[in-house]
């Protein structure tokens, strides 16, 4: 099925999870609010509009290799003490990059907020263009690996008017999902009541499912995301609002995919600024009574 690419399930049985008080514990903060400590960076090629000492160039005035791990010449990620009388993580996007957690995370609730900022960047500064991030999750793969801009991983998009939306992004995983009518190459938008529907960025699929709704506050405004992993669940909940439950991340690297239900997570930079703060997860053994089905 996987060599298949998106395909449909016929069956897909998802064992009904157990709901708990008792399951709850305390937030544990993931960013202390001050410095990078427990996270670690990386980035691309810059765009030939951008100025790095030292990196080499083509004749053309293209950058030819990455700026690489944990060197941030451009400050594309940085801390502002005061934004809206917090602290918060600002990721300019100049650069395409991440900032990886250390911290490998499994069976947990992830909570944290972002709004976007005013300043967008080459090759995704046209007005037209939405600003653009992510959340990824389950990473499996370490920074540039086999030449990949993103490692391989689920993603919980972060995107004007997309927030919520499915990537997966080098590995495999289910969605009950009905395909959007008239469009071709068929788009595929998440239906609780659907098919399953496996997701993958094999065979020239996207590996896109369009969450259920749009529930992202104005641009210029606080949005709270979270995401929900226990065993092999997901769930995308954008202020509050489910708009998407999936099921069975898989890895697909190996002679035969194999689950994957662990892993750090990622916060893209991609062509726009944007700014994150309140970034903390709980463990969970059941899930969470507001979010069960």
């Amino acid at each position: 099925m996987l060599a298949l690419g998106v395909a449909g399930v016929t069956a897909f049985a998802t064992p009904r999870a157990r709901v708990s008080q008792a399951a709850r514990a305390d937030w544990v903060p993931l960013w202390n609010g001050k410095d990078f400590d427990g996270w670690t960076t990386w980035m691309q090629q810059p765009e030939p509009t951008s100025e790095v000492a030292g990196l080499a160039r083509d004749a053309n005035g293209h950058y030819t290799e990455p700026i690489g791990s944990n060197r941030d010449p451009l400050k594309v990620f940085t801390v502002v003490p005061d934004v809206d009388g917090k602290p918060a993580i600002r990721i300019s996007g100049e650069a395409f990059g991440e900032l990886r957690s250390t911290r490998v995370l499994a069976d947990y609730h992830l909570r944290l907020q972002f709004k976007w900022g005013q300043k967008k960047w080459p090759p995704r500064d046209a007005a037209t263009r939405p600003r653009d991030s992510g959340l990824l999750y389950h990473v499996h793969a370490n920074p540039g690996e086999e030449g990949r801009l993103w490692a391989r991983s689920i993603e919980c998009q972060i995107q004007e008017h997309d927030t919520g939306d499915l990537y997966a992004i080098g590995s495999a995983i289910a969605v009950r999902a009905n395909t959007v009518p008239g469009t071709k190459p068929a788009d595929y938008i998440y239906d609780p009541s659907g098919p399953w529907t496996y997701f993958s960025q094999i065979a020239g699929q996207s590996g896109r499912c369009i969450k259920q709704f749009d529930a992202e506050h104005p641009t210029g405004e606080w949005n709270v995301v979270e995401i929900v992993c226990l065993g092999q669940r997901s769930i995308h909940v954008v202020n509050g609002k489910v708009v998407m439950r999936l099921f069975g991340a898989t890895r697909i690297t190996g002679a035969v995919p194999m689950p994957v239900t662990s892993g750090a997570i990622i916060l893209q930079s991609e062509g726009a600024e944007v700014f994150y703060r309140d970034v903390a997860m709980r463990p969970i053994t059941a899930i969470p009574p507001e979010y069960a089905e």
